[in-house]
């Protein structure tokens, strides 16, 4: 299993697809959220986008796959390795057919259903395809080390499975090619269609008149308060000053 991890390591960094899907998938995501409204009010791009969907759905990983999968397996629990001859060659691949029987039956059946699932896209197909990758390269040891140390019909036997495994594998790559291709494809009939789209006119609202000032109340100054006279109290009207008589 180490030296099948070890494989998939390396396919991430010199698998070229997955180069060219990084260029593909970026585009695409970046346009989606742009162009739903204008496809919706637009038929014409509509059905320009319809069959994209179709053809790359009709072709799903496992279609491609798993008859030289299939194969492979059987091929590889049919081998009787008592037959080989003994030392480090077949030590290392018992070692490596174990390895590969552990991602057939364990690995490979989660990531093939993940990328069945309608839609077919590339960020589900991707990890299969890496998977697959490694696991060819470890492939091409078993059968290297059987030349050396198997009887001739257990090498027939690998070769063959070799080989459907490796146009199995082309031919899932040439299939995510082929998606990539149709996203690019349907992102610049997007950018087309959004171009010939008319400017939306924003209709001219005008500002509403500024509200009137607010006048504060004013407040009423209170009357001071007059006492009450007590009641049989009489005022004394006041008097006037006697004219002065002139002197004789």
């Amino acid at each position: 299993m180490a030296t099948l991890k070890a494989a998939l390591k390396a396919t991430l960094l010199v698998s070229p697809i997955w180069l060219l899907c990084l260029l593909c998938i970026a585009p695409a995501t970046a346009q989606a959220g742009q162009t739903a409204a204008p496809q919706a009010g637009n038929p014409a791009a509509s059905a320009q986008a319809a069959p994209t969907g179709s053809s790359t759905a009709a072709t799903t990983p496992s279609s491609i796959l798993k008859p030289a999968l299939d194969t492979l397996q059987q091929t590889l629990g049919g081998l009787n390795l008592e037959k080989w001859k003994g030392g480090t060659v077949r030590g290392e691949a018992a070692a490596n057919i174990s390895s590969i029987m552990r991602d057939l039956q364990s690995t490979l059946p989660a990531l093939l259903a993940d990328a069945d699932q309608p839609p077919v896209t590339m960020s589900k197909s991707l990890p299969v395809s890496r998977n697959v990758d490694a696991l060819y390269d470890v492939l091409v040891r078993v059968v290297d080390g059987s030349r050396v140390a198997a009887p001739g019909e257990q090498v027939t036997q690998l070769q063959q499975a070799m080989v459907g495994v490796e146009k199995a594998r082309h031919a899932l790559d040439d299939s995510l090619q082929e998606m990539a291709s149709t996203q690019e494809k349907h992102v610049a009939d997007l950018q087309i269609a959004l171009k010939t789209q008319p400017m939306p006119v924003c209709p001219v609202v005008t500002a509403p008149p500024a509200p009137a000032p607010v006048k504060k109340p004013v407040k009423k100054k209170r009357k001071p308060a007059t006492t009450a006279k007590p009641a049989g109290t009489t005022t004394a009207p006041a008097t006037t000053p006697a004219a002065a008589k002139p002197n004789p």
